[in-house]
């Protein structure tokens, strides 16, 4: 474990809302002090860091009268522009103790969807990194419909982690990390074993985690799952530890085994393929057969229109689509050569049959392999 941590140049840490707050979901501002410090610590050992926090609609119920979670969109909204004022000024107060900027960045997935805001965003996190400032990022909930109603900060961190080509995400939740079986009953009894490392992510772990909510928040080891496998499928590494843990970031940096550790895959995409992957809104599905799914996976070949059985939504050409297996799990996104109408015209058919179907043959293959990404 030691190898790793000693290469990491650029951490992104995300602090989940049940970290933040005490048992009476009020901020728990000795921890936020306490995962500052830490924070503060890899900064001055010579690492970028970002730090992805929730718990900003939590440090605002108190200010509207709230003791759990509202469900109604403008309560939501509200508690999130007072929380996040609240959160942003302890982080700049409790950085500033060393020497240390904090600059607040508010995004939403539709930020990092528009390429010209993209990259708008990568040039703004280097900047301030460069600076050596600590950018504090969050979803802007007062105006993010669809993150507030999922929750998906988790998913954010990842975006985030691959936008900037971050060496690892560290995921701070109240879990010990990822259980061999999933927390059960109202207080999170598990009689399963802790995870300590992950080489790949299969349907078999996801099967490890259960779901989980809050009054203070929404989400739980599924999505902090998925967020793992963005990062490692991007090629960084990913760690799910307990942020209620005493210098638990300290420790994870000082090589030590803590938590759950999601190993990279064995080469980083480049920024195309991060692009196509990640960021590009799928315009719409080609479902493969089981055979071509296996073409894909297993000997890296392009996708041939003899291989489809089915399309779904409207796309151009040129347009990202998902690529969907007969059991509709998707197993990677692409860049297609043909409308969608095209494909549905010549899907199941061989390749020299094209020109005759369509009039004219562009191209042997529907998605070229340079043009798709495995998920």
């Amino acid at each position: 474990m030691t190898a790793w941590v000693d290469d990491t140049r650029r951490v992104v840490v995300k602090i989940g809302s049940r970290v933040l707050v005490d048992e009476a979901h009020i901020l728990d501002e000795p921890r936020v002090h306490a995962l500052t410090r830490q924070m503060a610590a890899l900064r001055d050992g010579g690492r970028d860091v970002v730090c992805v926090s929730s718990g900003a609609i939590a440090a605002g119920l108190a200010d509207l009268g709230f003791s759990d979670r509202p469900r109604d969109l403008p309560s939501l909204q509200a508690a999130a522009a007072l929380g996040q004022s609240r959160l942003i000024g302890l982080y700049r107060h409790f950085f500033a103790e060393h020497g240390i900027a904090a600059a607040q960045v508010l995004l939403t997935r539709a930020d990092l969807q528009d390429r010209t805001r993209h990259l708008n965003a990568r040039n703004t996190f280097s900047r301030l990194l460069r600076a050596g400032v600590v950018p504090i990022v969050n979803e802007n909930d007062t105006v993010a419909v669809d993150e507030i109603r999922v929750g998906d900060n988790d998913l954010l961190s990842a975006l985030v982690a691959c936008l900037i080509r971050a060496d690892v995400l560290v995921m701070l939740t109240t879990a010990d990390g990822l259980l061999t079986r999933p927390p059960v009953g109202s207080t999170g009894e598990s009689g399963g074993e802790l995870v300590k490392v992950v080489d790949r992510i299969t349907p078999e772990t996801h099967a490890m985690a259960g779901e989980s909510e809050s009054s203070v928040a929404t989400g739980g080891m599924r999505s902090k799952l998925q967020a793992a496998e963005m990062v490692t499928t991007a090629g960084e590494r990913a760690v799910i530890a307990n942020g209620r843990t005493p210098d638990v970031l300290t420790r994870i940096f000082n090589g030590e085994q803590v938590g759950t550790v999601f190993e990279p895959r064995a080469q980083r995409l480049e920024g195309r393929k991060r692009w196509i992957a990640f960021f590009d809104h799928a315009r719409g599905d080609i479902e493969i057969d089981s055979g071509a799914a296996r073409a894909l996976r297993t000997e890296g070949r392009s996708l041939l229109a003899v291989g489809i059985t089915a399309v779904r939504g409207t796309f151009d050409k040129g347009d990202p689509v998902r690529i969907v297996d007969p059991d509709g799990a998707e197993i990677g996104r692409a860049l297609v050569n043909y409308r969608s109408d095209e494909v549905v015209r010549i899907l199941g058919c061989k390749s020299g049959e094209i020109e005759k179907i369509l009039g004219c043959c562009e191209y042997d293959e529907v998605v070229h392999r340079d043009n798709l990404v495995l998920i």
